[in-house]
C-alpha cells in the first residue's frame, strides 16, 4: 500500500466512526473523552494458549493483537535460530474507565523448551493508580548465558496478569513499577493493594504484542558498558512551540525532532499520548514534558503525571512522575547515556535500554485523579526534546533486522520527525522477509503519521456519547465524500505538473503533516 494523505486518513477515520455508530451494539465515544488506544493497522488478532502446547507462532517483525483475562497466563511461540537476538513486548490495555490498583499490571517472560526463563519484566500501573497502556518486554540474547537460551528451536512468550486478581500483595519500588531480571521480581510493586479487587481486575484487557529480531554483529569491540557520560542537564530549549498532536498508541506515535512542541488539544485526565524521536548511534536524548497551569479547581494531586521512555523494540528505559497543584509543572527525564551497542552489558536498566538506534517512544499519561480536583477540561501540554551529539555508524550487523531498518535512523525518519509526516514504526517498518504462519502473517506500512493519529482523535470525538441521528449521518457522510473528492482532485493536479517541478521541503515546508 502506498502512503496515504492526511485527507484520506481523515476520511477513513470519520468513516470508521460512522460505521461504529451505525452498527448495532456499537459503543459510542464521548465527544470530550480521551481517545482509545489505537492498535497497529496491520496487527493480526491471535488467541493466547493456556498451555505451551498449541501456542500460536509469532513471526519476527510483526505485531499482534490479543487479550488477557484476570489471573490468566497465556503462551505464544517463537521459532528462533542460534545467531540472532530476539525481543518481545506486550502492551496491556485496560478498558476505558477501569479502576486499577498500583500493583496491577502485566508480566512478560521468554522461556526455552525446558521452561528456563531467558529474561522477564513486570510493568505495573504504579503510584498514579490510573488505568493506561503499560508495556513490558523480555529477550533472548546470544552470549548472555553460557548454558541457557542459546540453542535454536522453539521458545515461548509467557504473558501474565499480575496484581489484585492474582493475589499479589504489597511491595515497594520506584517509578511506575517496572522490574526486570532473570530471577524474582520482589519489590516491583509500588504501593499496596487494599480492599476488594478493582473493577479493572474483573475485565479482560487488550494486548498488543511485538517481536523484533536483531542480527549478530561483525565484531564486538567491548563487552564493558560505559561507566561515565555527560550527565549534566542541558540548557532548556526556548522559543515558540510548534503544534504537534500526540498519537494514541505506539503505531500512531507522532514523530518529533529536536525542538519545542505543543499538543494544541492538550491532555485530559486518563489520557495517554505517544510521541517518538529518532535517535542515532552516539546521540544522547533529553526530554521534558510540561503541564500548563489552570484556574479551574484547587488542591494537590500526588503522582498526577507520568512520562515513560521506551526504546525501538518497545523496551522500557525510564520514567518520571510528578505532582500537580494547578500551577505549571515540568517533568524531565534523567540524563541518559548516548546510544551505544555496549550499553546492553550494563546492569542498570536505564543504561542497557539505550542499546540501539531507532525510534524512541515518549509516552505521557495524566492520571484520572486529576479530574477530581480540576475537572475534565484538558491541561496544556508542551514537550521539549533535545538531541546532543552527531549520529555515527552502527555496530556492523551481519544481516537485516526484522522488521528491516528498525535499528537505524534514515533521512526519511529525520524528515518525518521535523515535518510530522509518516515515519516507520515497529509494525511494518519494512519487509520482514518472513511470511509468517497462515494464522498470523501480516505486514505492510506502519501507521505513524502524527496528522493521522490526531485526525483519528478528532474523528472519534465527533461521535457524541448519545449516538448520531440519521440527519447527522448524512451530513458526515457528505464530509467524507468531500474529503475523498479533494484527495482525488489533488492527485489529479499533481499528475498534471511538469516532471521537473517539486515543492519545497524542510522543517517548516510543504510536507508538514499537522
Amino acid at each position: 500500500m502506498g502512503r496515504r494523505t492526511v485527507w484520506w486518513r481523515t476520511a477513513a477515520a470519520v468513516a470508521a466512526a460512522l460505521c461504529a455508530t451505525a452498527a448495532p451494539g456499537a459503543v459510542a465515544v464521548a465527544a470530550d473523552g480521551p481517545a482509545p488506544y489505537f492498535y497497529g493497522e496491520d496487527a493480526r488478532t491471535v488467541e493466547g494458549a493456556t498451555s505451551s502446547t498449541g501456542a500460536v507462532r509469532l513471526a519476527a517483525g510483526k505485531t499482534y493483537r490479543s487479550s488477557i483475562g484476570p489471573g490468566e497466563k497465556l503462551y505464544y511461540r517463537l521459532d528462533l535460530g542460534a545467531a540472532a537476538n530476539a525481543y518481545v513486548s506486550a502492551t496491556a490495555v485496560p478498558g476505558a474507565g477501569s479502576t486499577v490498583a498500583s500493583a496491577d499490571g502485566v508480566r512478560v517472560s521468554l522461556q526455552d523448551a525446558d521452561a528456563h526463563r531467558c529474561s522477564y519484566e513486570t510493568a505495573r500501573f504504579g503510584p498514579t493508580r490510573s488505568a493506561r497502556p503499560v508495556t513490558a518486554w523480555a529477550s533472548r540474547e546470544i552470549g548472555s548465558d553460557e548454558y541457557m537460551c542459546q540453542e535454536a528451536g522453539p521458545y515461548y512468550v509467557v504473558v501474565e496478569r499480575v496484581g489484585s486478581a492474582a493475589g499479589t500483595g504489597t511491595g515497594t519500588g520506584s517509578g511506575a513499577g517496572t522490574s526486570t531480571g532473570a530471577g524474582t521480581d520482589a519489590g516491583a510493586a509500588v504501593g499496596s493493594v487494599s480492599g476488594s479487587p478493582s473493577d479493572g481486575s474483573s475485565q479482560d484487557w487488550g494486548l498488543e504484542l511485538g517481536f523484533v529480531s536483531e542480527p549478530a554483529v561483525t565484531k564486538v569491540d567491548s563487552t564493558t558498558a560505559p561507566e561515565s557520560w555527560n550527565s549534566a542537564s542541558p540548557e532548556s530549549l526556548s522559543g515558540d512551540p510548534e503544534p504537534r498532536r500526540g498519537g494514541s498508541g505506539f503505531a500512531t506515535a507522532s514523530p518529533v525532532a529536536q525542538g519545542v512542541w505543543r499538543d494544541e488539544a492538550g491532555i485530559r485526565a486518563g489520557e495517554t499520548l505517544f510521541y517518538k524521536v529518532p535517535v542515532g548511534w552516539g546521540q544522547q536524548l533529553h526530554a521534558t514534558a510540561e503541564l500548563g497551569s489552570t484556574t479551574g479547581g484547587d488542591g494537590y494531586v500526588g503522582n498526577a503525571f507520568v512520562m515513560s521512555l521506551y526504546n525501538p523494540v518497545r523496551g522500557f528505559v525510564d520514567d518520571r512522575t510528578s505532582n500537580y497543584g494547578g500551577e505549571q509543572r515540568s517533568t524531565p527525564l534523567d540524563p541518559l547515556p548516548p546510544v551505544a551497542y555496549e550499553n546492553r552489558f550494563s546492569l542498570d536498566g536505564e543504561v542497557s535500554g539505550m542499546r540501539f538506534a531507532g525510534w524512541y517512544y515518549l509516552v505521557l499519561h495524566l492520571g484520572t485523579s486529576v479530574a477530581d480536583r480540576y475537572g475534565e477540561e484538558p491541561l496544556g501540554l508542551t514537550l521539549r526534546v533535545r538531541l546532543e551529539g552527531e549520529a555515527g555508524a552502527g555496530p556492523g550487523y551481519l544481516g537485516a533486522s526484522q522488521p528491516r531498518g528498525v535499528f537505524e535512523v534514515t533521512e526519511e525518519d529525520q524528515r518525518a520527525a521535523e515535518s510530522g509526516a509518516t515515519g516507520d514504526t515497529l509494525d511494518g517498518a519494512g519487509d520482514s522477509g518472513d511470511t509468517g504462519d497462515a494464522e498470523t502473517s501480516g505486514g505492510g506500512e506502519g501507521s505513524g503519521n502524527s496528522s493521522g493519529s490526531g485526525d483519528r482523535r478528532l474523528a472519534m470525538t465527533a461521535v457524541a456519547a448519545g449516538g448520531i441521528g440519521t440527519g447527522s449521518l448524512l451530513v458526515l457522510g457528505l464530509v467524507v465524500w468531500t474529503l475523498v473528492a479533494r484527495r482525488r482532485a489533488a492527485a489529479g493536479a499533481k499528475a498534471e505538473r511538469p516532471k521537473g517541478s517539486t515543492a519545497a521541503r524542510g522543517r517548516h515546508g510543504a510536507s508538514r503533516g499537522w
